[in-house]
């Protein structure tokens, strides 16, 4: 049985691929969560398996040296899928310190760990151990609005924002651990994921929380800004395939082939929004264009991403399975099952889960 550590697992994708794994793998794999629980860690994500033997959930700083060497001294860890990170990139404008502190700080501590844990005595590292970095497609920068230009793993990092810098900072320390100890680990660079689960403040579930509420849709600057949309259970996916397929020390792109504008989003949101509610549901009423607002654009916005998934397609056979079309509909349905959800998270209840669950153990 093979163990995973998971890091930042109560998030957004950590918690969509730990259900992912469940679901392919059952009773044949072992994973361990470590979160933090920042406001973005969300235990209630997590509920379904809670209770299974081969999940445990340790609540523990990717920053505490003390705290992650205890775990990998506990546990035979045979693969890192290291999620945790702060990932808002408004919340990294207005505190940078806090990013650098856990994003680059916190992966270096998760690298010194698994390699004290995995190094044998000639400098060489144990069979079949791997530590997956997983990062984001916004440490190339921008791309202008050439359909023919996409990001590729040659592509020059060019970061604009705190946050993108910070990720790009921790990139580099894989690739620096990679070339200087061959230590076993793989990058992925994601597109913008969107799926169950996602924190209300990023564009779709803030969007569509809102319209279901007749609030302001807050648009940055012109809303024509790109982004690349991947649906979460195909990065999921992609990962898992990565861990298994993918070749020691590489880089791998994982894109959605799924580029809209951010006012287009919006636009799909609310048509679609009115399509699935019934005509008997008051809130079909206040799903309105008219509340689209254009707000300032944030600082240093980059104009547009967009992934070539090229080599992960042509080396491991992965490529997204979701169109924006289905996937969006996908997600506005988990929405509306699990409206408690994104009630306890609107007013931080969900905070007090952790409390409940697990102060007795």
């Amino acid at each position: 049985m093979k163990t995973y550590l998971v890091t930042g697992g109560a998030g957004f994708i950590g918690s969509n691929f730990i259900h992912y794994m469940f679901k392919k793998y059952d009773n044949d794999i072992r994973i361990i969560n470590v979160d933090v629980l920042t406001y973005a860690g969300n235990l209630e994500n997590l509920k379904d398996v809670e209770n299974r033997e081969n999940y445990s959930f340790v609540k523990a700083d990717i920053t505490d040296k003390d705290a992650i060497s205890k775990v990998f001294a506990e546990n035979d860890i045979d693969y890192v899928v290291h999620f945790a990170a702060e990932s808002h990139v408004d919340r990294s404008i207005k505190t940078p310190e806090v990013f650098v502190q856990t994003n680059v700080l916190g992966t270096a501590v998760m690298l010194n760990s698994a390699k004290a844990a995995w190094e044998l005595e000639d400098g060489s590292f144990k069979e079949g151990k791997k530590f997956l970095h997983v990062s984001t497609d916004e440490v190339y920068g921008s791309l202008d609005n050439d359909p023919n230009a996409y990001f590729y793993e040659t592509t020059p990092y060019q970061p604009h924002s705190p946050y993108s810098a910070s990720k790009a900072s921790s990139d580099m320390l894989v690739k620096a651990y990679m070339d200087t100890y061959k230590f076993p680990a793989n990058i992925t660079n994601c597109s913008n994921n969107y799926g169950p689960f996602q924190f209300p403040e990023k564009l779709i579930p803030l969007i569509i929380n809102n319209a279901l509420q007749g609030k302001k849709l807050p648009v940055y600057g012109d809303g024509k800004n790109v982004r690349d949309w991947l649906y979460v259970e195909d990065h999921a996916k992609a990962i898992d395939m990565v861990i298994n397929n993918g070749r020691l020390f590489e880089t791998y792109n994982v894109g959605g082939h799924n580029e809209k504008q951010n006012i287009e989003i919006v636009n799909i949101i609310l048509d679609t929004l009115q399509e699935m509610l019934p005509d008997s549901d008051p809130r079909k009423k206040l799903v309105s264009k008219d509340l689209i607002t254009y707000v300032e654009d944030r600082k240093g916005h980059d104009r547009r991403y967009a992934i070539a998934p090229d080599k992960i397609k042509k080396e491991i056979g992965w490529e997204p399975e979701t169109m924006f079309k289905d996937g969006i509909k996908l997600t506005i349905k988990w929405f509306f099952e699990n409206e408690e959800w994104m009630k306890n998270v609107t007013s931080g209840d969900y905070q007090k889960y952790y409390e409940d669950m697990y102060s007795n153990k």
